[in-house]
């Protein structure tokens, strides 16, 4: 099922073809060396988004990520390539008191510059184009 997205990934994704997202470090955290996360702020953007809800944390990042892929890989509108911007971002959703995690996820691809204006149009319902205000991110 994955088959063409990765060849598409494949053929189209050397580094140099990958968008980082543009974006303010807040914060830098290191331990001996090591960097274990940074805090980022976006500016205000459009993003594809996908909630999803597996029984497992894991399960629902993977099916999300693979639903963008597909967007990514010609299932869109334009019938194009995309091009990825990384980093791909996971929101954890928690409960009302924000004492525990839920099992929802959101999945979550930064539309290309040249895509921000007239972003094209997922052919799954599941997706959709959200444009989020100023963000602040935990990269790692």
């Amino acid at each position: 099922d994955m088959a063409e997205p990765i060849q598409q990934l494949t053929r189209n994704n050397s580094p140099q073809e990958r968008q980082t997202i543009p974006f303010t470090l807040i914060q830098r955290k290191e331990k001996l060396g090591d960097l274990l996360y940074e805090k980022r702020q976006y500016e205000k953007a459009k993003w594809a988004c996908i909630k999803m809800k597996e029984k497992q944390y894991e399960q629902s990042i993977c099916l999300g990520f693979m639903k963008l892929m597909r967007y990514i890989c010609e299932q869109n509108s334009s019938g194009l390539y995309l091009g990825i911007t990384i980093p791909i971002v996971t929101i954890v959703h928690t409960n009302e008191s924000q004492s525990e995690m839920t099992q929802a996820v959101t999945v979550a691809y930064y539309l290309p510059e040249v895509l921000q204006d007239e972003p094209p149009h997922p052919f799954d319902s599941d997706i959709i184009i959200e444009e989020w205000p100023s963000t602040i991110v935990y990269s790692r």
